[in-house]
């Protein structure tokens, strides 16, 4: 559970910013938006090789001319 603590003083502003940091860095909205549909284990196999074709690849050098 994320939480921020605020004292006497802080600003709205503020903390809202800290909250949203701390859910993006959790991953929690990451886990919601691929959780909001259900994927077959087939279709959440190929976005996986698809995901690990794509890290895979290297620009191939040019050619001294």
């Amino acid at each position: 559970m994320i939480e921020v603590k605020l004292d006497e003083g802080d600003k709205l502003d503020w903390a809202l910013k800290t909250f949203k940091k701390k859910v993006m860095k959790s991953g929690l909205l990451k886990e919601l938006r691929k959780r909001r549909h259900y994927t077959k284990p087939s279709e959440a196999k190929a976005i996986k090789s698809a995901a690990a074709r794509r890290r895979g690849k290297t620009k191939k050098p040019r050619p001294a001319a």
